[in-house]
């Protein structure tokens, strides 16, 4: 039987390279991905948990790429920053709202998951070579996390010192290159060669989310059948519950108390920005869009535009960095039966928000985050895999919520700046800006949207 169950993988593991040649999209394939997992692992049982494999490597590749990546993502990040001046002014006031709201993301997706017990319902995961990790006390966590010897950290996977260091060197580098750029320009050269680099092995990776989540849904299934399908609507709930609640509430306050403008009618304006966030998934497909809203429809100078969207397309990650990861967290934790405390949930919050930072650009952020995130709280990074199946559903609302924040981060440092014009933005009409947008006007020095 056990070559018949091989038999039968090898088949759809074919069937599934084969319609990744064909224009059938990335998430329909996970998805089917996870459905014939549970399938063969269902009909199979025991015979179907060799699999397995297929899972095992996946995980292991994912983990493999993490720290490098992270690391030079940072470092690329920060340093187009050029201008100390810039870094103190716009730069700081932007990276501190898109971290700070990634925070209070992650503490909406927490407290949404404790609140619907996010994977409680689901088939308990084997803990078999799992052991639960003691919760420190406050000083060791913080001493732990301050990097004293980095490559050993990095050796040993330890990713919030990792990230800390990879801060100092962006920081000197900006600080040097404003002095002597030549000095510094060698530098650059290799870490944005070198980013480049890790995100083409990245996207060679999660190219294997499908096969992956086929192996590791299989095994799941042959455990307990088709329950295992039943415990991720909890989670699809959570994060649209949880992206809903942050639009409403932290977005709304900015909105409203921050920069003082009428929020229900920022949202008329910036809604093409959500349609087209929502219904590509993709923060970089959104940018030009987000770039049209900001300036023409939002009323924000050119100057904090051009700074402030592209950068939110790369590190704004609220929805993938903060609030997704901080749901799967608990979701691990309910399926391998871990106890969580206060700790954790500090740890898992900390996490998310410097994380995002590290995740710039990176296809697939949103595994890449949780990863992350889980690895420091000491969580099976296997579990993130249980949630790859509806990976599609879930990106729709992350990605409405990063670029929409993105807008919203544009308008309050706008206003900051003094670079927001309250008059035109009140007097202006919308269903005109809609025409000016929808006609595909230009802006100075940028392309149609």
């Amino acid at each position: 039987m056990i070559y018949v169950t091989w038999a039968v993988s090898i088949i759809i593991v074919a069937l599934l390279y084969f319609l990744g040649r064909t224009k059938i999209g990335f998430g329909w394939r996970v998805l089917l991905a996870m459905i014939l997992g549970v399938a063969v692992g269902s009909f199979f049982g025991k015979d179907a948990a060799d699999i397995g494999l297929f899972g095992t490597i996946y995980i292991s590749l994912i983990k493999m790429i993490v720290i490098p990546l992270v690391f030079a993502s940072i470092i690329s990040s920060m340093t187009t920053l050029t201008d100390p001046k810039q870094l103190r002014s716009i730069g700081g006031k932007t990276v501190a709202i898109f971290i700070g709201t990634t925070a209070i993301a992650a503490t909406i997706g927490l407290i949404i998951a404790l609140l619907l017990n996010v994977g409680g319902d689901f088939p308990k995961g084997s803990t078999e070579g799992f052991e639960k990790r003691e919760v420190p006390i406050f000083a060791k966590i913080i001493t732990d996390n301050i990097p004293s010897n980095p490559i050993s950290e990095m050796a040993n996977g330890k990713v919030i010192p990792v990230i800390i260091f990879a801060i100092f060197i962006a920081v000197a580098i900006i600080v040097e290159g404003a002095r002597r750029p030549e000095a510094v320009k060698p530098v650059k050269d290799f870490i944005q060669s070198f980013v480049q680099i890790m995100f083409r092995v990245t996207k060679f990776i999660i190219k294997l989310t499908p096969y992956g989540v086929f192996g590791l849904m299989a095994v799941m299934a042959s455990k307990y059948g088709f329950d295992s399908l039943k415990g991720l609507v909890s989670v699809a709930i959570a994060v649209y519950a949880a992206s809903l609640l942050h639009m409403l509430l932290t977005y709304g306050s900015l909105v409203t108390f921050v920069a003082k403008v009428n929020p229900l009618r920022f949202l008329r304006k910036i809604y093409p920005v959500i349609a087209v966030a929502f219904t590509t998934r993709s923060s970089y497909a959104t940018l030009p869009v987000n770039l049209e809203t900001i300036t023409k429809r939002v009323k924000v100078s050119e100057r904090v535009a051009s700074f402030v969207a592209p950068l939110g397309a790369t590190i704004n990650m609220n929805g993938c960095g903060g609030l997704y990861p901080a749901i799967v967290a608990i979701f691990v934790a309910n399926v391998y039966g871990v106890q969580l405390g206060f700790v954790d949930y500090l740890i898992i919050i900390g996490a998310a928000a410097i994380s995002s930072v590290g995740t710039a650009g990176v296809p697939g952020p949103a595994s890449i985050s949780t990863t992350v995130v889980l690895g420091a709280a000491g969580l099976p990074i296997e579990g993130m895999a249980l949630v790859l199946g509806i990976d599609a559903i879930l990106d729709m609302a992350r990605t409405a919520v990063n670029a929409s924040g993105t807008t919203v981060s544009a308008l309050v440092v706008g206003v900051s700046e003094k670079e927001f014009d309250r008059h035109a933005f009140n007097s202006n009409n919308v269903d005109e800006d809609l025409d000016n947008y929808s006609s595909g006007r230009r802006i100075k020095g940028r392309v149609k949207a």
